[in-house]
C-alpha cells in the first residue's frame, strides 16, 4: 500500500536545503558550498569562492602562520504557526565551514583584498616569487 509522504523519501530529505551525508555523495559536492576557482595573473592569485545562502557579515577572513583561513558561520530557523498560535513545525540549523589555502609567510593582510557580491567571494592574493635559495656550505673540521 502506497502511503502518502510529507517529508520525501525521508525525514531529513531535502531538510533546509543544506547537504547530508546522502546527497554531500563522493566528490565533495556540496551544492556549491565553498567550490573555489583559482586564476593566476601576472601579479596575483584571485580566488572565487561560492558561499550561496551566507550574507557578508556571515564570512570572516584570517591570515595565520601563512595559511589564508575562509570560515562561514550561519544561523537560521523557520518556524510556522496555525491559526491558533501552535506550532506546526518548527526547524533550526546552525552551521560552520572553512577553507584554508597556504600563500606564504611573506604575504600579509594589507596586501590581501576581498569583495562578497551575491554569495560569491573574490580575494586577490599578491604573487611573491619564491626567495632564491642560499647555498650555504657546511664545512667539517677535521682533526689530525
Amino acid at each position: 500500500m502506497l502511503m502518502p509522504s510529507v517529508f520525501g523519501e525521508t525525514l531529513l530529505d531535502g531538510f533546509f536545503g543544506f547537504p547530508t551525508r546522502e546527497n554531500f555523495g563522493r566528490s565533495g559536492n556540496t551544492n556549491g558550498l565553498m567550490q573555489t576557482d583559482i586564476t593566476e595573473t601576472d601579479n596575483s592569485y584571485e580566488v572565487t569562492m561560492n558561499l550561496p545562502g551566507f550574507q557578508k557579515e556571515d564570512v570572516k577572513g584570517e591570515l595565520r602562520d601563512g595559511y589564508l583561513i575562509v570560515s562561514a558561520r550561519t544561523d537560521s530557523s523557520n518556524e510556522e504557526k496555525d491559526k491558533n498560535g501552535r506550532y506546526i513545525r518548527r526547524e533550526r540549523y546552525s552551521g560552520t565551514c572553512s577553507r584554508s589555502f597556504y600563500v606564504g609567510e611573506n604575504v600579509r593582510q594589507e596586501d590581501i583584498s576581498a569583495r562578497f557580491e551575491n554569495g560569491t567571494l573574490k580575494l586577490s592574493i599578491p604573487r611573491q616569487e619564491p626567495a632564491p635559495a642560499v647555498d650555504e656550505s657546511k664545512y667539517i673540521a677535521i682533526q689530525g
